[in-house]
């Protein structure tokens, strides 16, 4: 069987299918960027092997958040010391996406979840692509960002006051408890984009809105419009933050010139045609 998975910073899809049918796992993201080799090992036997340890896996395609240069390896290596008779093989998340939002055809992937990153794709392999940096640096428009923004405001008294004693109910941290999570606690990229939900539920606060507007304009003006004859290409998107903002992010698209194409919420649907074909 083939096991097919779509890993970033907060969760991984995991199908595992034949000709006839599939067995989906969602489990933990195993990023290499945030989890070490013993992390990624305790997450895949605990969450993944227990439920389909009966099943006998001959190749695997992982396409995952870090999984860049050296440490993909680490994660083919993982993979291949728990599944010792399958072959591995690791590509960055950016592949994967391009791969479910294009197949064989050129255009701009991107993703817009936890983090953020887009690349040119030739139907074939990415040939161009500009670094998201990370959360601190880039990853306009992600998830982490949108939380980053939202708690430096929230307790700069920078947003309107019913909205931040909406947020102070629901989210009762002190600013001791703050700064642990964000900057000594790990997978802090986490913590941060988990105030998404609270963003969404509160779209219609005008500070709101123009948080999530203005994030994706620097997503399009920072990463998008960086390609030469990116007005030439449909631009696609995928991850959590695309799709559950999806009205924001057309308009933002629209306002920046954009080739707008779709969004899917998860790339895992379109591996699946991809290999399954």
């Amino acid at each position: 069987m083939i096991l097919i998975a779509d890993s970033g910073s907060t969760k991984c899809d995991w199908v595992l299918m034949d000709s006839t049918n599939y067995i989906r796992v969602v489990t933990e993201g195993i990023n290499p960027f945030f989890c070490n080799e013993r992390q990624m090992e305790e997450i895949v036997k605990k969450q993944l092997i227990t439920q389909i340890s009966k099943y006998k896996v001959d190749k695997i395609y992982l396409f995952g958040a870090g999984c860049r240069d050296d440490k993909k390896q680490i994660v083919a290596n993982t993979l291949s010391k728990l599944f010792p008779d399958a072959i591995v093989e690791v590509e960055n998340d950016l592949k994967g996406a391009a791969i479910a939002l294009f197949g064989n055809r050129s255009g701009i992937a991107s993703i817009i979840g936890t983090g953020s990153i887009s690349c040119v794709y030739n139907g074939v392999e990415i040939v161009e692509s500009i670094s998201p940096l990370g959360y601190i640096l880039g990853d306009e428009g992600s998830g982490a960002v949108l939380g980053k923004k939202f708690l430096g405001d929230c307790f700069k008294n920078q947003i309107p006051a019913k909205l931040k004693k909406r947020f102070l109910t629901k989210y009762p941290f002190t600013i001791a408890e703050l700064i642990d999570k964000t900057y000594c606690q790990p997978f802090a990229n986490r913590f941060l984009a988990s105030f998404a939900p609270f963003l969404k539920e509160n779209i219609s606060e005008a500070y709101v809105y123009n948080l999530v507007f203005d994030s994706f304009m620097e997503f399009f003006t920072r990463n998008i419009l960086q390609y030469n004859n990116y007005a030439d290409y449909e631009v696609s998107f995928c991850g959590s933050i695309a799709y559950h903002f999806a009205d924001v992010l057309e308009i933002a698209a629209y306002e920046s010139g954009i080739n707008f194409g779709k969004i899917i919420k998860s790339p895992i649907e379109g591996l699946l045609e991809y290999y399954g074909k």
